[in-house]
């Protein structure tokens, strides 16, 4: 088993993620709001102020974790967005990482029809 984690810059596409997430059969990815270590000093510690003028317009990015069976996931997320017109491999726009997972424990929520 795979942990496919995504660190996404640009929030406008979390939607498009998340529906290919469904169509490769992911159901259970987790989102998690975060800010950047430069964001953070910059707005927290004033000798890292001058960070500042480096940071563009997102103040935040979302993390998305998801487990899934396949190694290649990521590589077909990425395929199936660029069909859209998304280009996840852009610089600024995301980072994404594979890690094997040793062992998990528990099972994904059920989320009931309506």
């Amino acid at each position: 088993m795979y942990l496919l984690l995504v660190i996404l810059n640009k929030e406008e596409y979390l939607e498009d993620i998340l529906s290919v997430f469904l169509e490769l059969g992911i159901e259970d990815a987790v989102t998690i709001d975060a800010e950047s270590m430069k964001r953070s000093l910059a707005a927290q510690v004033p000798i890292f102020a001058g960070l500042r003028l480096d940071l563009g317009r997102r103040p935040f990015s979302k993390i998305i974790l998801a487990s899934s069976d396949e190694k290649d996931t990521a590589h077909n997320v990425v395929k199936l967005l660029k069909e859209v017109d998304i280009d996840l491999e852009v610089p600024g726009v995301s980072r994404i990482y594979t890690i094997k997972l040793e062992s998990v424990y528990g099972l994904p929520e059920e989320i009931e029809e309506i």
